[in-house]
Order: structure tokens, then sequence, then C-alpha cells
């Protein structure tokens, strides 16, 4: 399996470090631990598909159970969001957005839509 991430990812990730510093380590347990049971359609009602896209493949799918340690006594219960792609036939993983719930209700669909030309943008 392959990991890539966005630009812009990486960014919203280092601006969430300076409040969450155990960010990156937890994303990287998530890597290791959570994204192969996703894969193996173990726990993947626990992590749905952004509904009203439009597409089957790449899956652009939301974790809202992730567990951060840096947010005492909140478990799963983080509040941190992440977006990613799964294209079942390569086998990669594209790490699209993280954002806390506090800061931002919904996935910022226009960078899907930018990153993923596939999919059609009922905007415009």
């Amino acid at each position: 399996m392959k990991i890539e991430y966005l630009i812009e990812f990486k960014k919203e990730l280092k601006k969430l470090e300076k409040k969450y510093p155990t960010l990156s380590e937890d994303l990287d347990h998530f890597i290791s631990y959570g994204l192969p049971k996703i894969i193996d359609n173990k726990i993947i009602e626990e992590m749905p598909i952004i509904s009203k896209l439009g597409i089957i493949n790449p899956e652009i799918r939301k974790v809202t159970k992730f567990a951060c340690r840096s947010i005492y006594g909140r478990g799963a219960k983080s509040g941190i969001r992440i977006i990613f792609a799964y294209d079942r036939e390569k086998k990669v993983v594209k790490f699209i957005e993280i954002y806390h719930k506090n800061k931002k209700e919904i996935e910022n669909r226009d960078r899907i839509y930018k990153y993923f030309p596939s999919i059609q943008n009922p905007n415009s």
C-alpha cells in the first residue's frame, strides 16, 4: 500500500501539531494499525464515505474516530477529522485534509474536486 499526502494536508498537520504535539505520532499509529483494518473491510462502517460526490473509485472517506494522545480523556472522540482517498485498484491512500471539528464543520469539497478531476463539481 502506498501512502501519499497533499501539500495542504501537510500544512494543516504542521499547524495542528502546535496545539496537539503528538498528532504526527498518532497519525503514524493510525496508518500502521487503523488503515490496514479499513482496507481489509473490518471497520469500514466507522469510516463513512463522503456522500453526494457521485464517485465510487477512489473512495473518499472521513475518519471521525481518531485518538489523539494530546487531547486527554477523550480517546477516539478527540474531534480530529481526517479526509482521505483510497483507490482499491492501485492500492494508494492519499490524505487530503485534517482538521478539528470545532474549527471546521465539513470537509473542503473544493479541494477534493481540485485533486480528483474525475469527480464533477456540482457548483461549477
